[in-house]
């Protein structure tokens, strides 16, 4: 069940020799998507930097389904869960426009301090899960 989408559309230098989007481009969709939904939570990632509170991926999955194509139109959605008081796990999907699953992903995120150490941050972790 998501509770936050953005809508998509392939372009061609998004694809490789093969005609199908590069591999690499599915985290970018997910990725913006993401810092999409952050923003809508009234997060953002230079107000957080300059707290010294770093929002960082420490596990990407990504199960690929079927490939996307030039022009295809999809949307990308987004369920995140708190694990502990240190993660987040946002649940991502890819979903062509006809339903069609192209891709599942679990990406795990947690917020450092600028020496690289993780840090409970609960009223930030609590806002991205509302």
């Amino acid at each position: 069940m998501s509770i936050f989408s953005v809508d998509f559309k392939v372009r061609d230098y998004e694809c490789d020799l093969q005609g199908v989007v590069n591999n690499s481009v599915y985290q970018n969709y997910l990725e913006h998507t993401r810092h999409e939904y952050l923003l809508s939570r009234g997060l953002d990632f230079p107000t957080l930097t300059e707290q010294g509170i770093y929002l960082v991926v420490v596990r990407a999955e990504l199960d690929y389904r079927k490939a996307l194509r030039p022009q295809d139109r999809f949307r990308v959605t987004l369920h995140p869960k708190l694990y502990g008081k240190l993660r987040v796990i946002f649940y991502q999907d890819i979903i062509l426009d006809n339903s069609e699953l192209i891709l599942q992903a679990q990406i795990t995120a947690t917020a450092i301090n600028p020496q690289g150490k993780p840090i409970a941050v609960p009223e930030i972790m609590q806002k991205l899960v509302e």
